[in-house]
């Protein structure tokens, strides 16, 4: 399989198996868990991901978890710095979601990024936002260890966008 076309058939597969089958969305939840992550590992070797590289690895496992841990039954468009500022009634003015998305654009390794992102998503589900895009997110991560700098503006530009701005693009 095409590494570039991984993100949108891995999502859709855990989305579509996670309500099928209650024991696969089990492990899923704790695949962003060191400890436990090994338990999907079969899934992830099966879309050709090589699991000997942290790098490769872990954005599908923290995406797997955030994806068996939410409400969604389908893949969203919310970007992931729009859902932060969205995670608080007074969105990119709140001064712990400003906090927050700083903390995140301060990572400099998928490890770190990796401990700051998982409780972040967590958050941004318990906030009851409109749907998150988790094949945008798994892009972004994918990418973050090639072009850390670019993702983190994008980040930073979606959280920081003008309600006018949104509404223009959905038009």
């Amino acid at each position: 399989m095409n590494k570039k076309s991984i993100s949108r058939p891995f999502i859709e597969y855990l989305f579509k198996r996670i309500q099928q089958d209650k024991g696969f969305a089990a492990r899923m939840r704790k695949a962003d868990n060191p400890a436990t992550e090994y338990q999907c590992w079969d899934t992830l070797a099966s879309f050709d991901i090589n699991l000997e590289f942290t790098n490769q690895r872990l954005p599908f496992t923290l995406v797997a978890a955030a994806i068996a841990r939410s409400d969604q039954v389908m893949n969203g468009d919310l970007k992931i710095g729009r859902a932060l500022a969205l995670a608080f009634d007074d969105g990119n003015k709140n001064e712990q979601a400003i906090a927050r998305l700083r903390r995140l654009l301060a990572c400099s390794d998928i490890e770190e990024l990796f401990h700051i992102l998982r409780p972040l998503i967590r958050l941004v589900q318990s906030r009851k936002t409109p749907a998150i895009d988790y094949i945008s997110l798994l892009d972004d991560l994918r990418w973050f260890y090639k072009d850390s700098e670019r993702v983190k503006a994008r980040w930073a530009q979606q959280f920081y966008k003008k309600e006018d701005d949104l509404q223009q693009e959905d038009a």
